[in-house]
């Protein structure tokens, strides 16, 4: 019986976003995903982000694993040639499937589905539900201010300095090599 390799869940956009760095950023990721033998858990769209990296982690030769919910087959284009392809009824299922099939969480450029996934993630991290690290990859400080957000939250006694010690944050795919390397 084989074992199943660690698996990383990337978070990401279902676009490229504006600047040509996101793109380039999760081919990286995908390519050093594949080059550690470490299989791709991700929404299982082919466009944007998110197809960037599947493809990537393909061209490699690495695994995948997408979960995608039937009411956005079209709209993010179900990458039916994946290792493992899951077709989930809602969203909620989505994320649940994702999330219990990794062992680490990579939060890349992105927007709401990207923060709703992240936030549920950093969530469930703070009520002891899990110690999957969570990191999020600040390609050009895009998470800048999410991570003022984090710490404005802390200075207003909505959460206890311990929140920010769930969330790495790393600037490049070095660095987030690194810190997988380190955790998984």
């Amino acid at each position: 019986m084989s074992q199943i390799p660690k698996s990383v869940c990337v978070y990401c956009g279902s676009r490229d976003g504006a600047a040509p760095e996101y793109a380039q950023a999760a081919e990286e990721t995908g390519q050093m995903l594949a080059t550690n033998g470490w299989r791709l858990v991700y929404g299982a769209g082919d466009v944007g982000l998110m197809g960037r990296v599947a493809n990537a982690v393909q061209a490699a030769g690495g695994a995948t694993f997408g979960v995608i919910p039937t009411h956005l087959m079209d709209w993010e284009v179900g990458k039916r040639d994946l290792n493992t392809f899951v077709v989930t009824e809602t969203m909620h299922e989505r994320k649940k499937v994702m999330f219990m099939n990794a062992d680490a969480v990579v939060v890349m450029p992105g927007g709401a589905g990207s923060l709703d996934e992240f936030f549920e993630a950093l969530t469930w991290r703070q009520l002891g539900l899990h110690e999957k690290p969570i990191i999020l990859l600040n390609i050009d400080g895009f998470w800048d201010p999410l991570c003022d957000l984090l710490q404005h939250v802390v200075d207003n006694g909505f959460a206890g300095d311990n929140i920010l010690s769930f969330v790495d944050v790393v600037e490049d795919v070095p660095a987030l090599e690194a810190k997988l390397a380190a955790s998984l």
